[in-house]
C-alpha cells in the first residue's frame, strides 16, 4: 500500500463512518509486519558482521528511526524499499563511533532503549533524545545496568531520563542486574547488544519481569540469528561471548498488536474477519487476544498461519492483561459493547507508554457514555451503548487506531490528529477501508 497517498494523515480530523445494519462483515485483512520483531532483526543486523536482508519488514515512524539511527554510528548503511516493505542492511567496514549529532527517535521508545546500550559499542560519546513525552519517560533501571557492564550511560538532565549521553567503546560484559517491573525492552536491549560485549555477560533480573512475551520474541529474534542464550528462567540469562550475529534473509510476520484492531471489529460487528500470516506458533504476546475475545462469546479459529476470529453477543470478562499490555485499548473497546463489567487487571505498565493510556482511554470512554472505573493498574468498563463523540488521541497511535474502530458501530466517532498512526501502521485508514468501502472519510 502507498500510504503517502493517504492525505488522511496529515488531516486535523476524521470521521469514522459505521457499516450500515443490513451489511456483514465477512473478510481477509493482511496486517503489515510485526513492530516489534522489525526492530530487533534491524537492531541484531546492525550487529552482524554480515549484509542482512529483514523482509515484511514494518516501514513505520519507530523503525525507520532506528534504521537512520544505526547508520549514524557509520559501521552499517541501510537500504529501505517501502515498495517491497523490506530494509537491507549493509556493514561498511568501518567502527562503531558515536555521532557528533543528537540521534534523535522521536517517540519511538523500543528503539531508543535498544539505542542506549548499542552506543556501548561506539566509541565516544552518545546523546539520544525524542520528543517531548519520551523526554518524560523513564530509563533510569537501564542507565543502572550498563556501568557494571563497563558502559557510561546518564540522563542528562538527571531524572532518569532522556537525553541520555553514552560513553561507548567499553561494552565489557560481566555481570548486572535490571529491574523488569517498569519495562521488559530494559532486558531485550541488554540481551540484544550482550551478543557484542567482550566476555559473558549474564543478566539478572531483580524482580518480577513484566510483559514476559517480548523477552521471548527478543530471545527468538536471537535463536534465529544464530546466538545461544542460556537462562534460568526469568531470573537469570547468560550470553556467551565470541557469537556471531548470522546475516542473510528473515521474514517478519505480521503485527499482533496491530491485528487486534480488526479482531475487534469482528467482535463487535457480529462479523467475521481472517489474518493470514500469523497463527498459533507466534512468539508474540498479543495473539493472546483471541483467547481474551473467545471468553467474551467470540468464535475463533487459529492454525499455524492464520487466525479468524467471528464475533458473538458479548460478555464481560476478568482479565490479567500484563502480559499483552498493547492490545489493552482494543479489548477496552470490545468491553464497551459488551453486556456486564469487564475488569482488566495488573496493567500498569501503561502509565508509562506514549500517553498514560490507562487515563486516556478512561477519559474517552467516558465521552462515549461508557461507565469506566480508573484504578492505578486497572480499568472497569461496564458495557452499554457508545454514542459519538471527538476523540483526543494524546499523539498515541493506539488511542487513535483503537477509537476508529469504535466508530465502525457508533454514529458520529471524530478521530483527532489521525496522522499519530504512522508511527506503528502507516496504512491504517486504508486497511480500514478494506472492511467496507469509503468507510474513513476527512473532515
Amino acid at each position: 500500500m502507498n500510504t503517502t497517498d493517504d492525505r488522511r494523515l496529515q488531516a486535523e480530523k476524521l470521521a469514522v463512518l459505521p457499516l450500515n445494519g443490513s451489511e456483514s462483515l465477512d473478510t481477509r485483512v493482511n496486517i503489515l509486519g510485526s513492530k516489534s520483531y522489525t526492530n530487533r532483526y534491524l537492531a541484531l543486523a546492525a550487529l552482524s558482521d554480515e549484509e542482512t536482508f529483514i523482509e515484511g519488514a514494518l516501514l513505520s515512524d519507530d523503525t525507520l528511526y532506528l534504521a537512520r539511527a544505526v547508520e549514524a554510528f557509520g559501521h552499517v548503511r541501510t537500504e529501505i524499499d517501502k515498495t517491497a516493505a523490506s530494509i537491507r542492511v549493509i556493514p561498511t567496514g568501518a567502527p562503531m563511533t558515536a555521532p557528533e549529532d543528537d540521534i534523535y527517535v522521536g517517540g519511538a521508545g523500543t528503539p531508543l532503549r535498544f539505542l542506549i546500550s548499542m552506543a556501548g559499542h561506539a566509541s565516544g560519546a552518545t546523546t539520544i533524545t525524542g520528543n517531548t513525552r519520551m523526554q518524560e519517560r523513564p530509563m533510569g533501571d537501564l542507565l543502572l545496568a550498563l556501568p557494571p557492564l563497563g558502559v557510561d550511560a546518564v540522563s542528562i538532565r538527571g531524572n532518569g531520563s532522556p537525553p541520555v549521553r553514552v560513553t561507548g567503546g567499553s561494552f565489557q560484559g560481566g555481570t548486572t542486574q535490571i529491574s523488569g517491573a517498569v519495562s521488559s525492552q530494559f532486558t531485550s536491549s541488554l540481551l540484544i547488544n550482550a551478543v557484542k560485549a567482550r566476555t559473558d555477560t549474564r543478566i539478572e533480573i531483580s524482580d518480577d519481569l513484566i510483559s514476559k512475551p517480548y523477552v521471548e520474541m527478543t530471545l527468538a529474534a536471537l535463536d534465529d540469528r544464530g546466538i545461544t542464550v542460556y537462562r534460568d528462567g526469568y531470573r537469570s540469562f547468560t550470553v556467551p561471548a565470541g557469537q556471531r550475529v548470522r546475516g542473510g534473509k528473515v521474514t517478519v510476520e505480521p503485527d499482533a498488536s496491530g491485528m487486534s484492531y480488526f479482531l475487534a471489529a469482528a467482535a463487535i460487528l457480529g462479523g467475521r474477519v481472517t489474518i493470514p500470516g500469523i497463527g498459533a506458533g507466534s512468539h508474540q504476546g498479543d495473539v493472546h487476544l483471541v483467547d481474551a475475545l473467545q471468553k467474551m462469546g467470540c468464535e475463533a479459529e487459529t492454525t499455524l498461519d492464520s487466525v479468524t476470529l467471528k464475533g458473538a453477543p458479548l460478555r464481560g470478562i476478568d482479565i490479567d492483561m500484563e502480559s499483552m499490555p498493547d492490545v489493552v485499548p482494543s479489548l477496552a473497546i470490545v468491553a464497551a459493547f459488551a453486556q456486564g463489567t469487564t475488569r482488566i487487571t495488573n496493567i500498569a505498565s501503561l502509565r508509562v507508554k506514549e500517553c498514560d493510556r490507562i487515563a486516556a482511554v478512561t477519559a474517552e470512554l467516558r465521552k462515549m457514555g461508557i461507565e469506566v472505573e480508573e484504578f492505578p493498574d486497572a480499568l472497569h468498563i461496564t458495557g452499554g451503548t457508545p454514542h459519538g463523540a471527538t476523540i483526543d488521541t494524546y499523539d498515541d497511535h493506539r488511542i487513535a487506531m483503537t477509537f476508529a474502530v469504535a466508530g465502525l458501530r457508533t454514529e458520529g466517532v471524530v478521530i483527532k490528529d489521525p496522522g499519530c498512526v504512522a508511527k506503528s501502521f502507516p496504512s491504517f485508514w486504508q486497511t480500514l477501508d478494506t472492511l467496507h468501502p469509503s468507510q474513513v472519510s476527512t473532515k
